[in-house]
Order: C-alpha cells, then sequence, then structure tokens
C-alpha cells in the first residue's frame, strides 16, 4: 500500500500531467493499429508523416524533460513505429517502393 500512495503521489503520478498526457496519447498508437486494417489507398503520406516527425519530437522531450517521462517516451516510441510502417504501407501503395 506504500508503493501505491507513494507512486499516486509522486513527480509522475497520476495527479498530474506527467501521467495523463500519455495516458491520452496512447490513443494515436491505437488508431494506427486499427488503420493497419485499410487499404493502403486510404492512407494519408502528409498526414502520416507529420504524426511520425510529432512522435519523434516528443520522444526527445520525454527523455530531456526531468523528471524523465518513460511513459510518454514509450508511448511515442510505440507510436512512431507504427506511423513508419503505416508510412512504408503508403510508399508501396504509391509505388515509391
Amino acid at each position: 500500500m506504500a508503493s501505491w500512495r507513494a507512486f499516486v503521489n509522486s513527480p509522475v503520478g497520476p495527479k498530474t500531467t506527467h501521467f495523463w498526457g500519455p495516458v491520452a496519447n496512447w490513443g494515436f498508437v491505437v488508431a494506427g493499429l486499427v488503420d493497419m486494417q485499410k487499404p493502403p489507398e486510404m492512407i494519408s503520406g502528409n498526414m502520416t508523416g507529420a504524426m511520425c516527425v510529432y512522435s519523434a519530437l516528443f520522444m526527445r522531450f520525454a527523455w530531456m524533460v526531468q523528471p524523465r517521462n518513460y511513459l510518454l517516451l514509450a508511448c511515442h516510441a510505440s507510436n512512431e513505429t507504427v506511423q513508419l510502417y503505416q508510412l512504408s504501407r503508403w510508399a508501396r501503395g504509391q509505388g515509391y517502393v
């Protein structure tokens, strides 16, 4: 119980945006995973590229902010992986690869 109380009251616990921001951002990962079932013609190359840049920037932010936000880093690393895969599907669908 004491460890739970320590987590709840920590600088990255559920009373802070260091916790709820990453939790909300997992929606991007889930949406990307769901979109893998759609045909490549429905993928927006511009939006997927923007999501790749967004996740890369926020991975760096999560690493540099104090205290380090490992939950945010994991979220954006996962999103970067999903979006890069979607970008490769889009490129193959467009005939670039």
